[in-house]
């Protein structure tokens, strides 16, 4: 049902003149799963409530819930009679929700709150669908899904995989935000992360390596304790990404792998100073597919010892400085590192080999996966 429905919902998309390519179809997909996800997860802490005898403060006012605009129901199944559609629906959407929903980053009483994720977001992208009948076609799809149970949760997670992967193969630059899923799960193992650890990707794309070192803890640990449980979601899992769209796929993806209000931050990485960095600053791991190829301004190329214009290189010297003592780190380099004889790579290759105790180098087609202990 699930896969059908992320079908349906492609198949009018390609209809609606604004969208044009697999990176919009994702875009619009995913803040329309967004709200619906934020509606499920509402009720259920509307009904953990309940139970304990508790009251429970929505996050979102009345008007702009998703049962309110977007699917409203009698006898179970959407009343199209007071169900916006057409130009009322985009009329709210664009003029009331979307205005609604950015405001919530000033409201909100810190960065890794659902309120602030839900203010990043909807600042971050826009309504590009046209239609408001073929909207009310997507939110009739986008209703059927269901968040309820783990196994739900872990359906779409993997269909949303899938749409990130199509999304790769677009053009566009869309491959940035995708690293081959095998990869990812080699390079997490040879990490080995533990319960207790904290993890960081400072170039998060789509937050594939987040959600599988995720994905690996909860397999390796499954008699977890509720502190445990909690040191998972809140503080344990980190990432920084620059473009706004991929800013808004990671937060989803990892949202759909389990972690409610993902600690991402919306940022130029390469744009901080090396030398403010404390040791509350660094990581026990770092997992990366940093761009390559990239040019970054001479005036972020100051903060680094080795200058260089070639993004991925300025990650590396990144990374080498934000892993703890002992730590380890998994990054896939492009695979003329290792031999390249310009001055930025010859020293870039020399400081890891005096700050880091070099552990594993698999150099393959794809590039080079460099890991340090």
């Amino acid at each position: 049902m699930f896969e059908q429905a992320f079908k349906n919902i492609d198949d009018v998309l390609w209809k609606d003149a604004g969208c044009t390519s697999e990176l919009d179809y994702t875009e619009q997909s995913s803040w329309l799963l967004f709200l619906k996800y934020l509606d499920a997860l509402e009720h259920d802490k509307a009904t953990e409530a309940a139970l304990d005898g508790k009251s429970y403060s929505h996050i979102l006012d009345a008007p702009y819930r998703w049962e309110s605009w977007a699917a409203p129901k009698k006898d179970g199944k959407i009343d199209h009679n007071t169900a916006l559609s057409g130009d009322d629906l985009i009329l709210f959407v664009n003029g009331k929700l979307f205005p609604y929903l950015q405001g919530f980053k000033a409201k909100a009483t810190g960065p890794n709150t659902i309120g602030y994720k839900i203010g990043e977001i909807f600042g971050e992208i826009k309504n590009r669908i046209q239609s408001g009948y073929n909207l009310r076609e997507i939110i009739d799809h986008i209703d059927e899904l269901r968040f309820a149970s783990q196994t739900e949760k872990h359906e779409l997670s993997h269909l949303y995989e899938a749409k990130i992967k199509n999304m790769g193969n677009a053009g566009r630059n869309g491959g940035e935000y995708y690293t081959p899923r095998p990869l990812i799960r080699a390079i997490v193992a040879v990490t080995a992360p533990r319960l207790g650890e904290t993890i960081c990707d400072p170039a998060v794309g789509s937050a594939g390596f987040l959600c599988e070192s995720f994905d690996y803890l909860r397999i390796q640990n499954p008699k977890r304790t509720t502190a445990q449980d909690r040191t998972l979601q809140e503080r344990t899992f980190y990432g920084k990404e620059k473009k706004s769209l991929a800013y808004v796929i990671a937060i989803m993806n990892m949202i759909l792998h389990g972690i409610e209000a993902p600690n991402i931050v919306h940022t130029n990485t390469l744009a901080e100073n090396l030398a403010d960095v404390q040791e509350k600053d660094r990581f026990h791991i770092v997992v990366a597919n940093p761009p390559f190829g990239g040019k970054e301004r001479k005036e972020v190329q100051q903060n680094f010892p080795i200058r260089t214009g070639e993004t991925a290189f300025l990650f590396l010297q990144h990374i080498i400085k934000i892993i703890k003592a002992g730590g380890r780190a998994g990054v896939v380099i492009k695979n003329t590192f290792l031999s390249n004889t310009d001055n930025a790579s010859v020293s870039l290759r020399q400081k890891i080999l005096d700050e880091c105790n070099l552990h594993t180098v698999l150099d393959c087609p794809g590039g080079t996966f460099i890991g340090a202990a």
